[in-house]
């Protein structure tokens, strides 16, 4: 199975992905490909500038996503919602592509350094990602994430680690299924 894996932010010490390098350790056995959003920077999404054609760094975002089984993403949260650099991408690729996450079975993550773990993207998310094509299978939020996660050990709170660990399975299980 090939899962393409993201956090949705471009911070060189995201916890985001800190949370998705964690989770992948329970996909032994998979074709895994982490993306970084670095390495789809484009310029900010207008209408002026796509009468000027797409980036190919839209493009080439778009065929990782095309070309997986399964997506596992965790979404940063910067003022409520997206952060600017998946924002922006998600702009992109969804003028490309209607739906830019063809229906791929997703594990659908957060954190954040507050109580609300990522509370208001995922809300944000749950509600409109799947007008983009993007099937939610399972949902984990992580709140207060430097009380909880110790990079290099990874989950160090035992009712979150089960909670993760359960929707891990919740999203294997109905993987399986398919």
């Amino acid at each position: 199975m090939k899962i393409v894996a993201f956090a949705g932010s471009n911070s060189s010490r995201s916890i985001n992905k800190s949370l998705v390098e964690y989770t992948l350790q329970y996909f032994e056995g998979s074709d895994i490909e982490l993306l970084d959003l670095n390495d789809y920077e484009m310029p900010i999404f207008s209408v002026d500038r796509e009468r000027d054609g797409y980036p190919e760094e839209a493009h080439q975002f778009l065929s990782k996503i095309e070309n997986a089984d399964a997506l596992i993403i965790s979404l940063a949260e910067h003022n409520r919602s997206y952060s600017t650099a998946f924002k922006n991408i998600l702009d992109w690729i969804s003028r490309i592509e209607k739906q830019p996450f063809f229906n791929k079975p997703t594990l659908l993550m957060s954190t954040s350094p507050g109580g609300y773990g990522g509370g208001n993207v995922m809300q944000t998310a749950t509600k409109f990602f799947p007008q983009f094509g993007v099937e939610i299978l399972s949902t984990f939020s992580l709140p207060k994430f430097h009380e909880n996660f110790k990079v290099g050990e990874g989950l160090i709170n035992e009712e979150y680690k089960a909670e993760l660990e359960k929707a891990i399975d919740t999203f294997k299980s109905k993987l399986d299924l398919k």
